[in-house]
């Protein structure tokens, strides 16, 4: 399972999943109020959990492999937290040791969605928040033309409803019932993962390790996906051989 970040849709996998889906079932799917999915009027704490265990359920999925970027990490770890049946999870540069004042101002940023006259000029403005100054301008594009719609007015905005943002932090879960093994990826120049906190957070997991991602900031699966790729592959190839 293919779990994307705030502010982001399925699309942010396409590059990835291909080579994953040689040897695993893969599955990537849009939160509500992202991407093409609907935008309900309510908005409340584990609703994003809620989708996971019906695609899950629609699938008949029952010991899943859950691999989440930044907002995803954050929906993994507290769904593995409660279903022991999790086969093991990867974080990818979950929120953990930044500042609060970093932690709301990025909120915030997600919270504002400007729109544009023309489908070209919103996919031109795209830009991944915060910034991922080593992703492929090829990789920009091919993601910002999956992440713009035309809306109610006429003019053109992102795929996602930023009233998600302005919710209070969810309660953190109980880590120690994370029972499967788990991986955390953390980009290097990430601003959003600390060096101190990737190591609280693995310390928190009964089977948890880091592996630090050279050249990437907060948003690893587009800054190095080749590397990100491999750290994957190869964690999943030793706790998921089957790929099943």
């Amino acid at each position: 399972m293919l779990l994307h970040g705030a502010g982001a849709n399925t699309h942010w996998w396409s590059h990835l999943a291909p080579s994953l889906a040689s040897r695993f079932h893969v599955i990537a799917f849009d939160f509500r109020g992202h991407g093409d999915s609907d935008r309900p009027d309510e908005h409340y704490s584990g609703a994003f959990e809620q989708d996971l265990q019906a695609v899950l359920d629609e699938f008949g999925a029952r010991s899943p492999v859950l691999v989440g970027h930044s907002l995803g990490a954050h929906v993994a770890i507290a769904f593995a937290s409660k279903h022991p049946a999790c086969r093991a999870v990867v974080l990818v540069d979950p929120f953990r040791g930044v500042s609060a004042t970093r932690s709301r101002a990025t909120r915030l940023a997600l919270s504002l969605n400007p729109s544009y006259a023309t489908r070209d000029h919103a996919v031109r403005r795209f830009r991944f928040l915060p910034a991922a100054a080593h992703a492929s301008e090829e990789l920009r594009r091919s993601i910002a033309e999956e992440s713009v719609e035309r809306q109610a007015d006429g003019r053109w905005g992102f795929k996602f409803d930023e009233r998600w943002f302005s919710l209070p932090p969810a309660d953190r879960p109980d880590l120690s019932q994370v029972a499967c093994p788990v991986l955390i990826l953390r980009g290097a120049d990430s601003p959003l993962l600390t060096v101190e906190g990737a190591a609280a957070l693995a310390a928190e997991l009964p089977r948890a390790r880091v592996i630090e991602i050279a050249g990437s900031g907060h948003h690893v699966i587009v800054d190095q996906p080749e590397r990100c790729l491999a750290a994957v592959a190869a964690f999943l190839g030793e706790v998921a051989p089957s790929g099943e």
